[in-house]
């Protein structure tokens, strides 16, 4: 099993499933960046440019790591926006992280990241028993785990990395994370 701390050990399953991660705050370290979103004005250019220099978190790594391992599809679920694909790609290859599908938020959709999370999923379920999801919102988290029919069969919080006020408010109220 998979715990928030760290790997455990999937479900072993004969057909193949899917775990979905985050990347900000699950994958990627993003405390060095969170100064651009402090203040009145967002300097969201900032935030967005310093997302190549993320150190990785081991424990995300370890995640997506282990779920290739045991044959299990990665999915890396996003709430960048689209033009970042090329940038996340690129710092996804410098951090060894396992091939995988990237699904980026929509350019211009301002949504609350469980709004757009719980779309996405419903989408990919459509495509991929979705074993587990790993995220660091909280909110991304109630939010699949209320959601019916059930999207994931195991829903987990990071817990890794410190949560900002500042992130959280960024996801829910800008819709831009």
């Amino acid at each position: 099993m998979i715990t928030a701390r760290g790997v455990a050990g999937l479900h072993d399953h004969q057909e193949r499933g899917a775990v979905v991660l985050d990347l900000d705050g699950v994958l990627a370290d993003t405390r060095h960046r969170m100064h651009h979103l402090t203040g009145r004005r967002k300097d969201w250019d900032g935030f967005f440019a310093a997302a190549v220099d993320d150190p990785a978190h081991p424990e995300g790594l370890a995640v997506a790591r282990e779920a290739l391992a045991r044959g299990s599809t990665v999915i890396y679920l996003s709430g960048r926006p689209e033009h970042l694909r090329r940038d996340t790609v690129d710092w996804l290859r410098s951090v060894d992280a396992p091939d995988g599908e990237l699904l980026l938020r929509p350019e211009g959709d301002r949504r609350p990241a469980r709004l757009v999370k719980v779309e996405a999923l419903r989408r990919l379920a459509d495509r991929y028993r979705l074993d587990v999801l790993v995220d660091d919102d909280p909110d991304v988290v109630d939010a699949v785990r209320s959601a019916r029919p059930p999207l994931v069969a195991q829903v987990l919080l990071a817990d890794w990395q410190p949560r900002q006020a500042t992130l959280h408010e960024a996801q829910e109220r800008d819709g831009r994370t």
